[in-house]
């Protein structure tokens, strides 16, 4: 499960880059229940903060890079930016943006690993990261697909220091990954990362890519949400045992998420 106490390591925030911001905060509202709150003035809502029940769930941003796809970017906690940057960069990782301040509220830097795969890291001033997960519309787990598991879980262990374990898929589906952060148990799992043949990440043009698992009360209805709202599902709804009811699902710039009820204790 994911907490809010964000050790090194653990995932702590994300946000979405968006075409169009307008677009993809009435879809958000319309599947995950957010209200958008908008950070800048006028009609262009060139960006702002998702809250659910009041708290900051996910940040929403204007896509600027030139040919960057639509995409959720996940942060993972660290206690110095400037650091973790050298270490990216000596074990083959590239930087797309240098470490910055965002004034006193905290330090962020992002990345691509060795394989393609971006991500990013926030080393915690005033903001520490979101204010709720692991309740319905909210951040559950994430979850990278790649082309050489080996590969990530060796950069990704070096740079972060996780734990892993792996399970079995039923039916001869492969091996999933699962990760914890570095000196915790097992219950502070926070994802996962799979090997799919590069020919099924289309989305990324065979580069490996992390995507946000968000929990909700009715997988069913949540997906029936995305559909009728301009999004479409890459796959189910369907059961995974010991797991709950997940389906991964699209927006409607193409922007990739799964949505999953969970199986309670």
């Amino acid at each position: 499960m994911i907490t809010t106490d964000f050790v090194p390591g653990s995932p702590c925030w994300l946000d979405l880059g968006a075409p169009d911001v307008r677009a993809a905060a009435a879809f958000y509202g319309a599947v995950l229940g957010w209200d958008y709150e908008s950070m800048g003035e006028g009609e262009d809502m060139e960006g702002g903060m998702f809250r659910k029940d009041g708290k900051v769930v996910a940040g929403l941003g204007k896509l600027t890079e030139e040919g960057a796809r639509p995409a959720w970017m996940i942060y993972y906690s660290v206690t110095d930016a400037d650091a973790t940057t050298r270490a990216v960069e000596s074990a083959g990782g590239t930087v797309r943006v240098p470490p910055r301040d965002l004034d006193e509220w905290g330090r962020m830097a992002q990345y691509s690993d060795p394989l393609g795969g971006q991500f990013a890291v926030w080393q915690p001033g005033k903001d520490k990261g979101v204010e709720l997960v692991d309740e319905p519309g909210s951040l559950s787990w994430t979850e990278l697909y790649t082309s050489d598991a080996a590969a990530s879980k060796e950069f990704y262990g070096g740079l972060f220091g996780w734990q892993y374990s792996d399970m079995e898929l039923p039916g001869g589906g492969g091996t999933y990954v699962l990760i914890t952060p570095a000196g915790l148990p097992e219950e502070r799992m926070h994802g996962g990362l799979m090997q799919l043949p590069r020919e099924h990440l289309a989305l990324s043009a065979g580069r490996p890519y992390w995507h946000p698992v968000f929990a909700v009360a009715d997988c069913d209805a949540a997906v029936a949400k995305v559909t009728e709202n301009g999004g479409s599902v890459q796959m189910g709804p369907e059961d995974a045992e010991g797991v709950g009811r997940l389906a991964v699902c699209l927006d409607p710039s193409n922007a990739d998420f799964v949505v999953l009820t969970p199986v309670r204790s």
